[in-house]
């Protein structure tokens, strides 16, 4: 176990301090007897080493407090070179770390990031929209004639005949009846017509 090296002086100043306390209450109780019995000469005596021995206290005290203050200053002490060594190893890595670091190089870097980031999300977006366009444009188109040849194949109306015929959507005006549109008749005619 590591001991402070103020740590034992002031041990042993407070057990010395202990001890003259105790002579003290003695010294003080054989003076009071020597006082009841009348023997002045004997109680002065008594006071007197009571006079040396309370200075001897004082004393202690005045040491222990010395004691404690030149321990103090050693932590402190201590606790300054401890620092003056981190900031040294401190200062050392922030100087290495300085010496590789080139701001202007580093803000070129990041405006060449910045510049070539920009440039891959506008191309991103291009062939996006470059390939929505190649798939709306054939893909859609074609799917939607074969599913309307299919259904029209499925109910017996043939593409060519009587489709190409019917109005495009669109074309005439809102509620204007359209000429070339069958009649309910018509259609029944032509059903029955393609079941023979």
């Amino acid at each position: 176990m590591e001991h402070d090296s103020a740590s034992l002086p002031l041990r042993g100043l407070e057990r010395d301090r202990t001890s003259l306390e105790r002579e003290e209450k003695k010294l003080e109780m054989e003076i009071k007897k020597a006082a009841k019995q009348g023997n002045k000469q004997a109680a002065t005596v008594l006071a007197k080493q009571l006079v040396a021995l309370r200075k001897q206290k004082t004393r202690s005290y005045a040491a222990s407090s010395q004691v404690q203050s030149v321990g103090i200053q050693a932590k402190t002490m201590q606790s300054t070179v401890k620092m003056a060594g981190a900031m040294e190893r401190t200062s050392k890595t922030m100087g290495a770390v300085n010496k590789q670091m080139n701001p202007q190089k580093m803000a070129k870097t990041m405006q060449d990031f910045s510049r070539e980031n920009a440039k891959m999300e506008m191309t991103d977006e291009m062939i996006s929209d470059t390939l929505d366009d190649i798939f709306d444009e054939s893909g859609d188109e074609e799917e939607q004639d074969a599913i309307v040849t299919q259904v029209l194949d499925e109910i017996g109306i043939e593409m060519s005949g009587k489709l190409a015929e019917a109005p495009a959507a669109g074309r005439g005006k809102i509620g204007a009846a359209a000429s070339n549109v069958p009649t309910d008749d018509e259609i029944e005619r032509q059903l029955a017509q393609l079941r023979t």
